[in-house]
């Protein structure tokens, strides 16, 4: 690949990632900004899932970790200390795994599936450890009752729905050409 493709490639890579960043700016506002809502359909984890089946580990990290942090900064949601720390710690992990796990798998449509699982198992333990970490930094008390709650029993909705949104826009986007393995 020429110097010039490559550049080309990393300017759509970058802008991509920008629209990933901003999707998960603007998708929390579906669940009305309600905490209690947004932790159970995880409206952030959905274009940072995207964005590291797509564009890759790198660009899925980085999406992953600034978009909490910028959501916290601009909108004053989640808060930036400790909740948005810990996600952005979380969602990093999503994006590094889901697109690592992918690029090494062969690309059949299992693999959409495999490489989800694993991201959002991987990204759960990080989100525990992180908050079990920062949390009682901030006067929080967490727990291994709080983390299964958190990471599995209040989310299934968003699990669910990433479950099923994830690979079949995916495959959708691939069937159609729009984008390559």
């Amino acid at each position: 690949m020429n110097k010039e493709l490559q550049n080309r490639l990393e300017i759509k890579k970058m802008i991509l990632a920008s629209f990933f960043i901003a999707l998960g700016i603007v998708l929390p506002f579906l669940t009305g900004n309600v905490a209690f809502l947004g932790a159970r359909f995880l409206p952030m984890h959905i274009p940072v899932l995207f964005a590291g089946i797509i564009l890759g580990w790198k660009y899925g990290l980085l999406v992953g970790l600034i978009t909490p942090l910028l959501r916290a900064v601009t909108v004053g949601m989640p808060p930036l200390f400790p909740i948005a720390t810990v996600m952005a710690l979380e969602l990093a992990t999503y994006g590094l795994l889901i697109g690592l796990i992918y690029k090494l798998l062969p690309k059949k449509i299992i693999y959409v599936f495999v490489s989800l699982i694993l991201a959002m198992i991987g990204g759960r333990i990080i989100w525990g450890l992180a908050a079990f970490t920062i949390y009682p930094l901030a006067g929080m008390n967490f727990t291994f009752e709080l983390f299964l709650a958190g990471a599995f029993i209040n989310a299934i909705p968003g699990i669910i729905l990433q479950l099923f949104l994830i690979p079949s826009l995916y495959i959708g986007l691939v069937k159609a050409d729009i984008i390559q393995e």
